[in-house]
C-alpha cells in the first residue's frame, strides 16, 4: 500500500473528534509559519479568516457538524452576563502602562472614519479567532468529550499571545476557559464574540484617550501581580 493510500485509509477510519484535533494542530501550526507585518491589518485579517474562520466552517459543514454559530435565548443571557463580566477588566487595563502602549495593535485614531473600519477588521480577526478557539476546539468536539473541551486550546491560546503584554499573557489561559465554559454552556460563539470583540474596541478606544482611572492607581492596586504592568 502506497503511503498516499496509507494516510487516506487513516482519514477514513478516523472520527470526528481525531479530525477535528488533528486539523486544529495543523492550523496552529500554519498560523504560527505564516508570518504578516505587524502593522498590516489586512494581512492579519486575510490570514486569520482563511486558518481560523474558512478552514474549520468548511471541514465542519461537511461533516454536519456545528461549531456554535446559533443564536438564541440561551446565548443571548450568557453574553450579557459575560459581557458584564468582562467589562471592568477592560476598563482597569486600560489603564495601564504596558496596555496603553501596546494598544491599539493597528494604527488608527479616534476619527470615524478610520476607527470604524479599523474596528471592522479587528471584529473578522475576533470572529476567526472564536471560531477556531472556541468551535473547532470546545462547541465543535463538546459532543464527543463533554465539558472537558473547555480544556482543550487555552495552552495554544497562551502560546499565540507571546509577545503581548506580560499581565495579558497571564490572564490569557484562564480567559480561555471562562469564554470556552460559557460558549459550550450556551453551545454557542455570541458571547466570547460579543465579550471579545465589543471588549478589543472598546480598549482600543480607551487607549487613544486619557485613562480612566490614575494609572499610579491602579499599579498600587495591583503591585501583588508577578508581572511587570
Amino acid at each position: 500500500m502506497s503511503v498516499h493510500a496509507r494516510i487516506r485509509a487513516l482519514a477514513d477510519g478516523s472520527s470526528w473528534l481525531q479530525r477535528a484535533l488533528f486539523v486544529g494542530l495543523a492550523l496552529s501550526v500554519l498560523w504560527s509559519s505564516w508570518a504578516v507585518p505587524p502593522t498590516d491589518l489586512g494581512a492579519r485579517v486575510a490570514r486569520d479568516v482563511l486558518l481560523f474562520l474558512a478552514i474549520p466552517a468548511s471541514l465542519a459543514a461537511t461533516h454536519g457538524r456545528d461549531l456554535g454559530f446559533r443564536v438564541d435565548r440561551v446565548a443571548l443571557r450568557d453574553t450579557l452576563v459575560l459581557a458584564a463580566f468582562v467589562l471592568p477588566f477592560y476598563l482597569v487595563g486600560s489603564s495601564l502602562p504596558s496596555i496603553r502602549a501596546y494598544y491599539p495593535m493597528w494604527h488608527t485614531t479616534t476619527a470615524l472614519g478610520e476607527f470604524l473600519p479599523h474596528t471592522l477588521q479587528q471584529l473578522l480577526v475576533v470572529v476567526a479567532a472564536e471560531t477556531y478557539y472556541r468551535g473547532l476546539l470546545c462547541v465543535g468536539v463538546s459532543e464527543e468529550f463533554g465539558f472537558k473541551s473547555v480544556f482543550i486550546s487555552p495552552v495554544v491560546y497562551a502560546l499565540h499571545h507571546v509577545g503581548k503584554p506580560p499581565i495579558e499573557l497571564l490572564l490569557s489561559g484562564p480567559t480561555d476557559v471562562l469564554f470556552g465554559a460559557v460558549d459550550y454552556h450556551s453551545q454557542s460563539l455570541l458571547p466570547s464574540i460579543v465579550a471579545h470583540g465589543l471588549g478589543l474596541t472598546l480598549l482600543d478606544w480607551l487607549a487613544l484617550h486619557d485613562p480612566i482611572f490614575p494609572p499610579e492607581d491602579v499599579l498600587a492596586a495591583l503591585r501583588w501581580l508577578p508581572v511587570p504592568l
